[in-house]
């Protein structure tokens, strides 16, 4: 039985690794493009000596291996969150272990989550002065939230100039396989390629593992095999630059203008972060072997052939790459070259997706449009706005540069900031998560601290020669981040103020001093707790109101998944009588929101649900809200399963109307509503119909409070959101005014509005309009 379970352990990470190649190591695997181009160029032309040349490959030698091979397989790789992988992975992790985060809305009970819970206890780590000093200084927690942003901000400027650079430097091979190509001729080649890598990423990424597997593996095949035949047939001595001895007399020989060719070297492990990034699509066991068994053996290989062939061809380095390659192969590899480079821009185009969608689960994005891509795969997302922009963005930087050097110096410089945020962000991880001591933590961040801090000072260095671009894209995207994320601040900051107090709701008694209509009100509010300031200014413009209340708030929470078991939070906001309740929809930072059509009615069954169990199993109840007005609350399951406690549920005709609903809408609402469905026939919503279940030993309240609910959701229901209009107080300095009436105004105009973001169907909609002085 142990036979057959690691048999069938190793047989699926085996394959993992196969499809592995085909998404993680697009990238990593065209590196030797354009890395020893990027070495010497500029003032390293006065040193293409053989012993410069054996420098240069010991360089990109022992940097593969430093980092790559020890940072990332052997360390980082262990650092996940239930699976998941990346920047955003490791500051969720932070952020469980220690108090850092910034999202406003967080509760005692999310931490109850099966997810939360991964990884070591931190009871051990209550008492760490590190920990508390962090956890007492705001300041700091906005700092590391400003660290994480720029790293993904430097991400999505991978996701610019991976392509440009990838496909570039693949079509140059055409210039020397056919030397009636001009330059312009091969840029607007490079922007054909661009256009349609883009205009097919909305057919999604689902089929890209078996699809773009081959292609990757034939291409390793072949430089491989053509860096084993230069190693052989041009200066077998190059194995003698596996010494970091030649590290030494590369910089005795070169200087100052060695230093700066670092930002050439570090192009060779440029596609590194991928490996963390993508772990939660494989495994990382399987990252580990094809990384270990094919990609490092290859590429070293590849990089010591080049060398080989350079140290005897020092006039070939300009095109090196294509020129180390006998030329009755010339145009087989440009062919596959230019697949690769595609492949590899595709996987880091949609790790840009995920990373925006993961900026936006923490409230430091805008609304966008998330697509769920694939049945089978998920995770696999496409965002339109996001696509179209990063082919402009790409487009430019290809026909502005033209040049893979100068690209190659802003991509340097882009993935360099990204692994060093890494760095930071893995030292804390060491203390907080593995609860090992700071010292070990100390040691980790200064040895590769240290050489990736020489990398990055030697990027800087090319800021005036390409430099600027990451740094200005990433600038423009944490501009955006900042102000979205602080605006939104201000405004849940004001909704919590300005809550409705629950005394004076008391006080109203059950009818609340207003008329209450057949139906249900959710009322969307960003508030986990307490009663939103739309409800009272509703209810004072118009004293009428539905006679079930939902208070419902989506939000996220710091683990990148909620199973659909602990999604819904159910409880009270006042007494039986009154008939109102809260619903905490939780969703994970990688989770999507799928519209299903389904939500009303696994609304319905888990407010029943609850009600049931409230009367029958109080103890079982999340003591987080019990000291509250609030009542306390449970989590309620939103499978479709039947329990003792379920609603008998009998499914309707989808286009047809309940004759119940009949009776309590007038005609004009129900042409509304069969206009809107026949318009809408792409969303399939469910129209159901509850019966309460036969139980003689019910209690009389509870089925009074049942049969109430079913009657209301046989009314139907009304979606109430506040139509906010956020402005800075009179009183406020000129860049808040600048930052608020002027930079979060235009995004919020510019962006996807929360009612269609949440999928709330149009016909259902009410809009409170309120104005927000922050």
């Amino acid at each position: 039985m142990i036979l057959q379970l690691s048999w069938a352990t190793v047989s699926r990470n085996l394959l993992l690794a196969y499809q592995s190649f085909g998404v993680v190591y697009g990238d990593l695997s065209t590196s030797p493009l354009y890395v020893y181009t990027n070495i010497f160029a500029g003032r390293m032309q006065n040193h293409q000596t053989e012993e410069v040349i054996f420098g240069a490959f010991s360089l990109v030698f022992w940097t593969f291996t430093l980092i790559p091979l020890i940072k990332y397989v052997c360390i980082v790789l262990s650092a996940d969150d239930n699976g998941e992988g990346g920047t955003f992975a490791l500051y969720s992790l932070l952020c469980r272990h220690a108090k850092l985060s910034l999202l406003p809305n967080q509760q005692a009970a999310d931490e109850e989550l099966s997810s939360y819970k991964y990884g070591p206890s931190t009871q051990a780590m209550a008492s760490s002065p590190l920990k508390r000093f962090l956890e007492k200084h705001k300041r700091l927690r906005t700092a590391l939230l400003i660290v994480v942003l720029f790293g993904a901000s430097m991400v999505i400027g991978d996701g610019v100039l991976t392509p440009a650079i990838s496909v570039l430097s693949a079509v140059s091979g055409l210039q020397g396989a056919n030397n009636k190509l001009t330059k312009v001729e091969l840029v607007l080649l490079a922007c054909v390629i661009l256009v349609g890598l883009f205009a097919l990423q909305h057919c999604g990424t689902h089929k890209v593992a078996f699809m773009f597997a081959p292609i990757v593996i034939i291409w390793l095949v072949s430089i491989l095999s053509i860096g084993l035949y230069n190693i052989v047939y041009w200066n077998p001595k190059i194995v003698h630059a596996l010494s970091p001895h030649y590290i030494i007399k590369f910089f005795s020989h070169t200087g100052k203008e060695g230093w700066i060719s670092l930002g050439g070297v570090l192009l060779s492990i440029t596609g590194t972060e991928a490996m963390f990034a993508d772990l939660g699509h494989f495994t990382a066991l399987s990252i580990r072997l094809a990384f270990a068994l094919v990609i490092y053996p290859c590429l070293v290989v590849q990089y010591m052939g080049q060398a080989a062939f350079l140290s005897k061809n020092p006039h070939s380095i300009p095109n090196s790459f294509y020129e180390s390659i006998p030329d009755k192969l010339s145009w087989p590899l440009c062919v596959i070259a230019t697949l690769a480079a595609i492949v590899g821009s595709q996987a880091v185009i949609t790790a840009t997706f995920s990373i925006v969608k993961q900026c936006h689960a923490l409230g430091c994005f805008p609304r966008v449009k998330v697509v769920h891509t694939s049945k089978h795969i998920y995770g696999q997302i496409y965002i339109p706005e996001i696509n179209w922009i990063l082919m402009i963005l790409t487009l430019a930087i290809t026909v502005g540069f033209r040049d893979t050097t100068l690209i190659g110096n802003a991509y340097g410089l882009a993935c360099m900031t990204v692994m060093f945020v890494t760095t930071f962000l893995m030292a804390l991880v060491i203390i907080f998560v593995w609860q090992k001591s700071v010292i070990l933590a100390v040691l980790f961040l200064l040895f590769f601290g240290f050489i990736e801090g020489v990398y990055l000072s030697a990027a800087l260095m090319k800021v005036p020669l390409g430099g600027w671009a990451p740094l200005v894209l990433s600038a423009i995207f944490m501009f955006i981040m900042y102000i979205w994320h602080y605006g939104t601040r201000k405004k849940y900051n004001f909704d919590l103020h300005n809550k409705v107090s629950l005394k004076w709701l008391l006080g109203l008694g059950p009818s609340l001093g207003i008329v209450r209509v057949p139906g249900i009100g959710l009322i969307y509010s960003e508030l986990a707790t307490g009663v939103p300031a739309i409800f009272s200014h509703f209810v004072t413009n118009l004293p009428a109101f539905h006679k079930v209340l939902v208070f419902v708030c989506v939000k996220s929470v710091p683990v990148p998944y909620v199973s659909p078991e602990e999604r819904f939070l159910i409880g009270r906001v006042c007494p039986r009588p009154y008939r109102m309740y809260r619903c905490i929809v939780r969703y994970g930072y990688k989770d999507i929101q799928r519209d299903d059509g389904d939500f009303e009615n696994m609304l319905i069954q888990s407010i029943a649900e609850f009600i049931q169990m409230e009367a029958v199993e109080p103890p079982q109840f999340s003591s987080s809200e019990s000291s509250s007005l609030d009542g306390r609350m449970a989590v309620m399951s939103t499978r479709p399963v039947q329990s003792s406690l379920s609603l008998i549920v009998s499914e309707q005709d989808f286009i047809s109307i309940d004759d119940s609903i009949q009776n309590s809408r007038s005609l004009t609402l129900q042409s509304l509503q069969s206009a809107y469905d026949d318009d809408n026939l792409h969303i399939r919503r469910r129209h159901v119909r509850f019966q309460l279940p036969s139980n003689p030993g019910m209690d009389p309240a509870v089925r009074e409070e049942l049969m109430d609910l079913i009657q209301a959701k046989e009314a139907g229901a009304a979606y109430i959101m506040g139509h906010s209009y956020v402005k800075a107080r009179r009183t406020s300095s000129f860049l808040k005014k600048l930052a608020i009436n002027i930079g979060y105004s235009f995004l919020r105009k510019n962006c996807r509005g929360p009612a269609v973001a949440l999928n709330i169907p149009h016909i259902s909609l009410i809009e409170v309009g309120m104005i927000y002085y922050v």
